[in-house]
């Protein structure tokens, strides 16, 4: 009969009101002798009514007493409503279970090198080390030799010729060539060399060499004594190897080197102090 479940509704309140109006009218007649005593409890009836069948008629609650009828006849299906608004989003789903791992990535570049930090504090002294294995044994640096005139040197020696002191008394480096009578220098530092000579029959002059120059000069005048004089004399040098030291005549007029049996001429020299410091070991 009703299509729509509004107006069915609608027709129920409607029916109910009407039923309630039929007994208020009803007990209006019976009681007109207290007409407005009534009147003013069916006012209050009437908001206490209406404030009850409101919310039951809200609720689509009609108190059985009201409505006697019969069941209506169900109503056809309603017609499809328009979409409604989308919902809200629903909740997280539960953790899936880890995939496979995947492959390597490409390398990334370098980044910006970083300020500089702060210095650290002291770290604590390490443990002792092991000791190590004994080392060789450095040995100093040597030369020195001493030569002397043999007897049967021919005399008298010519200006700038190097005095041949010939007979080898100490050379254990061989830095001294008794041929030519020449020391050649082949560990760096300070040399000492002497001349001791015996002059006899003439006078004696001679120079000390360096490579060529004249470090020092030795004169000795011999006065026709009957017995032969002596003359020594002595230089420290610097050299550096390579360099050449040797004892030279002078003037060919003061050339009174003299050795015998009992009497030598000796030219002497040896290291002082070398300059290698620190140097591996020599031989």
């Amino acid at each position: 009969m009703f299509k729509h479940p509004e107006v069915f509704r609608m027709f129920n309140k409607y029916f109910c009101f009407q039923s309630f109006l039929n007994q208020c009218n009803l007990f209006l007649s019976r009681s007109l002798t207290s007409a407005m005593d009534s009147l003013r409890l069916l006012l209050q009836s009437l908001l206490i009514l209406q404030v009850h069948f409101s919310k039951q008629l809200e609720d689509n609650q009609i108190p059985p007493s009201l409505c006697t009828g019969h069941p209506g006849i169900p109503g056809s299906p309603g017609v499809h409503g328009s979409p409604g608004q989308p919902g809200r989003d629903g909740r997280d789903g539960r953790d899936a279970a880890p995939g496979e791992k995947g492959e390597k990535g490409d390398k990334g570049g370098s980044g910006e090198t970083g300020e500089r930090g702060l210095t650290g504090d002291k770290g604590n002294p390490g443990e002792k080390g092991e000791r190590g294995q004994h080392g060789e044994c450095a040995v100093a640096p040597k030369s020195a030799f001493s030569a002397k005139l043999s007897q049967g040197l021919p005399l008298p020696l010519s200006v700038g010729d190097a005095v041949r002191f010939d007979t080898i008394l100490l050379n254990e480096q061989g830095d001294y060539n008794a041929e030519t009578g020449r020391f050649t220098c082949k560990v760096p530092g300070v040399y000492y060399f002497a001349v001791h000579a015996t002059v006899y029959r003439a006078s004696l002059q001679f120079d000390l060499m360096k490579n060529g120059h004249a470090e020092a000069s030795y004169f000795q005048f011999y006065g026709s004594w009957p017995k032969p004089a002596s003359l020594s004399g002595g230089s420290l040098l610097h050299l550096v190897p390579g360099d050449q030291v040797w004892v030279q005549m002078a003037l060919s007029e003061y050339n009174g080197f003299y050795s015998s049996t009992k009497t030598d001429s000796t030219f002497s020299g040896f290291l002082v102090n070398s300059d290698w410091k620190n140097s591996a070991v020599f031989a």
